[in-house]
């Protein structure tokens, strides 16, 4: 068993209330309660915490959430959905990898973006790519390795300028076949 944490030093508390953090925020932080927050910011006589206006675009709400990584990775410190970095803006979700391509190529995406950097959820703008860009650094690793060209049909039939696929690893495959086949799976599972 671990030992338990200890509650945060009345200093500690003061040192981030004096820095412009909301009793919520620092009460995570240091894994004190939020009355206690409270209770000194009253007693030092410190303004309530107003919420910063939302920035104009998501790429500024985006880098409020970046934290740079060795490397040159980008982390994500913001809001996840289970374990994949979400954000709102605005009424809006948007998903982080996706702003960062936007950044970075100044486009909208074609298809899911995704760090290609091997460091899961890098949302660093020169390390993530869409589903054509990541067809194309695959397709490029699969011929440095000595691979030979993807044929234009698969063993069953279907046309692979459509449907081919390469893996991290520059592996081509079937995205129509694997589709036939996870459901295929999914029909025998109880």
């Amino acid at each position: 068993m671990s030992p338990r944490r200890m509650n945060a030093t009345r200093a500690d508390i003061i040192a981030m209330l004096h820095d412009g953090h909301s009793a919520r925020k620092i009460a995570r932080s240091l894994h004190c309660a939020k009355t206690r927050v409270v209770q000194i910011r009253r007693e030092l006589g410190l303004p309530v915490f107003v919420q910063a206006t939302e920035p104009d675009t998501a790429e500024e709400k985006w880098a409020q959430f970046v934290q740079p990584a060795e490397h040159g990775h980008l982390e994500w410190t913001g809001p996840l959905r289970a374990t994949t970095p979400v954000m709102r803006h605005k009424g809006k979700h948007y998903s982080p990898a996706a702003i960062a391509f936007r950044i970075q190529h100044g486009r909208e995406p074609k298809g899911m973006v995704f760090a290609e950097c091997g460091r899961p959820h890098c949302v660093a703008p020169a390390h993530v790519e869409d589903e054509p860009g990541r067809l194309r650094a695959r397709e490029q690793f699969r011929y440095l390795r000595g691979g030979r060209e993807r044929k234009p049909f698969c063993g069953q039939g279907h046309d692979q300028a459509e449907h081919g696929r390469y893996g991290p690893d520059g592996t081509a495959y079937c995205a129509a076949c694997n589709t036939v086949q996870a459901r295929a799976r999914r029909a025998v599972t109880p």
